[in-house]
């Protein structure tokens, strides 16, 4: 009697289209909250699509493009078994980065990468997604998820996304607006964003033997709660700045740190001093650094440092800044300020001691 032999199929190899299928549909009611005017057709298509004749309102319009992920914060994510709040990293890693150079968020795509579809837990990622989406100002208009049996253990995920804006051609910031004598301004961080978790969690968990439902009396919460805080968005605060008040440059504050980040928008002949005497980190700063006996110039190069954000301003238009980040629930304060290059090597460096 011969054996009767089943042939492969993709549900054989780990790939269940159905659980795909239902994602999709719990994820559509999220995805709607993003949708802006210039928007066409709904989730499902090959395509996202966006009406580019809203742009004719500018002269000379400027497309900015970003993207990015969310790091080893993920694992977190998974550990704790909370979802729906990872999005709001995504999009603060691509948004911010776009709103840099003055740009409007636009629109953005995000990719999800799972070992194993749990529908339920790709929509919970989508709504974190979608609600950073909001707070952006952007239309999350389509993306992918993506399952890899094989690659990835059943409760393995990663995320990225990508995203798109426009700035007017001579509203672009940068370098080239910067000049001595303007002031630094920082904006405070949420926390440890998405930057530099592949430290923080060797230092807590393997060094320290830390458990993520730790109670930890500094943060005033567990160490779980204050390691998944979400990355804050700041484009609808810079765009509302940079309304406000003139504004030469924005410089986002996340992977290398404070100094380098900074030194990315200053011009070769110019210095930005910040003293670090202005503003006291975060309990998370101290505890990283004194669990894993991580030296001060080490943090600063890996950690945001309680700074998340950063803007130069003429020195006359700093009180208005201030007042108008303050407006929007922005602590906000006066850090540095730009010099002539003189013999630093450097764009840009920390002085002082952090006050506290």
């Amino acid at each position: 009697m011969t054996e009767k032999t089943t042939g492969a199929s993709y549900a054989a190899a780990g790939v269940d289209i159905e659980a795909g299928d239902r994602a999709v549909e719990l994820m559509k009611e999220w995805v709607k909250k993003t949708q802006r005017p210039e928007v066409l057709g709904g989730l499902g298509g090959f395509a996202g699509l966006f009406d580019a004749s809203a742009l004719k309102r500018y002269e000379r319009p400027l497309l900015a493009s970003a993207t990015d992920g969310v790091g080893t914060k993920v694992d977190i994510a998974r550990q704790l078994g909370v979802y729906d709040t990872i999005g709001h990293d995504l999009v603060a890693m691509v948004m911010d980065d776009i709103v840099v150079c003055g740009a409007e968020p636009l629109f953005m795509t995000d990719y999800i990468c799972v070992g194993k579809v749990h529908p339920e837990r790709v929509a919970a990622i989508v709504k974190g997604i979608a609600e950073g989406c909001v707070l952006a100002g952007c239309a999350l208009v389509g993306g992918e998820t993506a399952e890899h049996p094989g690659l990835l253990g059943p409760d393995d995920f990663d995320v990225a996304g990508a995203g798109t804006g426009v700035v007017e051609y001579d509203r672009l910031l940068g370098a080239d607006r910067i000049r001595t004598g303007d002031a630094v301004i920082a904006m405070a961080s949420s926390g440890l964003h998405s930057n530099g978790y592949s430290l923080v969690r060797h230092v807590l968990f393997d060094r320290a033997g830390m458990s993520l439902d730790q109670h930890v009396e500094e943060l005033g919460r567990t160490l779980g709660e204050e390691l998944l805080e979400p990355t804050k968005i700041y484009s609808l605060d810079c765009m509302a700045l940079t309304r406000t008040a003139e504004v030469h440059a924005y410089s986002h504050i996340t992977g290398g740190g404070l100094a380098a980040n900074l030194a990315r928008v200053i011009p070769d002949h110019l210095h930005a001093t910040v003293d670090r005497s202005t503003w006291a980190p975060g309990a998370i700063f101290d505890l990283v650094g004194k669990a894993g006996q991580v030296e001060q110039l080490e943090l600063e190069k890996t950690l945001n440092m309680g700074v998340g954000m950063m803007a130069v301003v003429p020195q006359e238009s700093v009180d208005v800044a201030l007042t108008a980040l303050a407006d929007r629930g922005v602590d906000a304060w006066v850090a540095g300020e730009i010099l002539d290059r003189g013999d630093h090597a450097e764009g840009a460096t920390l002085t002082g001691s952090y006050a506290g």
